[in-house]
C-alpha cells in the first residue's frame, strides 16, 4: 500500500535532499556539525578554521602556533513546519507527497536559514559601492576584489551574493551572461551567474536592506578616545544608530556591533574593529546611509552550525537524518481529541560571523 512508503525515515531523507537543493548562502559558508543531540538555547564551542603566516626562510624554520582558535555559538534558531494529514494524504507515494508537502516546507526552511546567514553582515565594516545605488557590475566586482585582496583574503572559496536588483543589472553585462555556470546543488545552479574575477556570483532573495541611523554625529569625550578602544560615546544623533551601521572615523571604516539607548542626542556604541588611531572630542563620525547589503566573502567568514534534535518522548514515530552538515528531524504524532495525524519537520541551528575581515559589503 502507498502509505507504507511514508515512514519518518523516508520523509526525513527526502526532506534533507530538498532542503540541501534550496539553500544558497548555506552552501557557500563554513559548516560545523556533530552528531551530538542538542536543544534550543544551547551554547556550544566550535573550532575556527586555522590560519598561518607565510614567512621568508632564512636558514632556520620558525615554528608557528596553530592559530585555530575557537568561538561559541548559540543554537537559538529552532525551525519548524508542522501540518495535519488526512487519510488521503497518507496514501500518496513519496514523489507526490514531496511535491505537495515536503518541498514547500523545506523551501520555507531554506529561506529562513539563508536570511539568518545574510543577517551576519552586521559584523562586517568593510565596504565598496555607493549606498542607495545599485551596483554597476564589472566595476563594482573589481572594487570588492581589490578590497579583499588588499586585506590578504585567500583567493579560493570566494563568493559574491547579490540581491535581485543587482542581478537584473548584472545580467545586462555580456561577461556575466556568458560566464560558465557552476554549482553543487540545484539552488546554487539556479542562483549562479557564473564565476567572475575569482568570485562565484549568486543571487539570493534574502539579501537584506539596512536602515541606518542619522545625524551630524561627533565623538563626545572631553579627553578624546585612545587608539584600541572599542566603545565610543557620541552625540549629534537624530535617529538612533543601530547594529550594522557603517561608520567612517579618520578615514577608517567601522561597523556598529551594539548600540545603547538614545539619551537626548547622545549614544554609546560598541564598534569593530578597534579604533586604529586616537580621536579627539568632536571628531566627526560619518554614518553611511541606508543600503542594500550585497556580500562578497570567503567561505570562512561565516559559519552555519547545526546539531540534531533529540527524539521527543511520546512521539508516535520519529527519525533524524543528517548529511553534509545539516540535520532534519521528522516527528509523527496523533491528537486523540481532534483525531488528526500531524507531521513536524524541524531542525536546530545557529549562525555566526567568524572572521569579519574575510568579507566586504557591496552597497546597493
Amino acid at each position: 500500500m502507498g502509505n507504507t512508503l511514508l515512514t519518518p525515515s523516508v520523509i526525513a531523507k527526502e526532506a534533507l535532499m530538498v532542503l540541501e537543493n534550496n539553500l544558497v548562502m548555506a552552501g557557500l559558508v563554513h559548516r560545523d556539525y556533530s552528531d551530538e543531540f542538542a536543544k534550543v538555547g544551547d551554547t556550544i564551542t566550535i573550532r575556527k578554521p586555522a590560519s598561518f603566516v607565510s614567512k621568508a626562510f632564512t636558514g632556520q624554520i620558525e615554528l608557528q602556533d596553530v592559530v585555530e582558535g575557537s568561538t561559541t555559538v548559540t543554537l537559538d534558531t529552532h525551525l519548524d513546519v508542522s501540518f495535519a494529514l488526512g487519510p488521503q494524504e497518507l496514501t500518496l507515494d513519496i514523489q507526490h507527497f514531496s511535491e505537495q508537502f515536503i518541498q514547500p516546507a523545506m523551501r520555507a526552511h531554506a529561506q529562513k536559514i539563508d536570511a539568518m546567514l545574510c543577517a551576519l553582515y552586521k559584523a562586517v565594516p568593510y565596504r565598496e559601492g555607493a549606498a542607495g545605488t545599485t551596483p554597476d557590475a564589472l566595476a563594482d566586482i573589481a572594487s570588492v576584489r581589490k578590497n579583499l585582496n588588499l586585506r590578504g583574503v585567500p583567493l579560493d572559496n570566494r563568493a559574491l551574493v547579490i540581491d535581485p536588483n543587482a542581478e537584473a543589472k548584472f545580467l545586462t553585462v555580456d561577461a556575466i551572461v556568458n560566464a560558465e555556470k557552476s554549482g553543487t546543488t540545484e539552488a546554487l545552479r539556479n542562483a549562479s551567474l557564473g564565476r567572475l574575477m575569482g568570485f562565484g556570483v549568486y543571487m539570493d532573495q534574502n539579501i537584506p536592506a539596512h536602515t541606518a541611523g542619522d545625524g551630524t554625529v561627533l565623538i563626545n569625550s572631553a579627553a578624546g578616545i585612545a587608539a584600541g578602544a572599542t566603545t565610543l560615546h557620541v552625540d549629534g544623533v537624530t535617529a538612533a544608530l543601530v547594529p550594522g551601521d557603517l561608520l567612517t572615523i579618520a578615514n577608517t571604516p567601522y561597523t556598529v556591533l551594539t548600540a545603547g539607548a538614545l539619551a537626548g542626542t547622545a549614544q554609546d556604541l560598541t564598534i569593530y574593529p578597534a579604533l586604529k588611531v586616537a580621536v579627539a572630542d568632536n571628531a566627526p563620525v560619518t554614518v553611511v546611509d541606508d543600503h542594500t547589503v550585497n556580500l562578497a566573502f570567503h567561505k570562512n567568514a561565516f559559519a552555519l552550525v547545526t546539531r540534531p534534535l533529540a527524539p521527543p518522548l511520546g512521539a508516535a514515530a520519529v527519525e533524524t537524518v543528517s548529511w553534509n552538515g545539516i540535520s532534519v528531524r521528522v516527528v509523527y504524532s496523533y491528537n486523540s481529541t481532534t483525531k488528526v495525524d500531524t507531521i513536524s519537520l524541524d531542525l536546530l541551528c545557529g549562525a555566526k560571523c567568524l572572521y569579519p575581515e574575510l568579507a566586504c559589503r557591496l552597497l546597493g
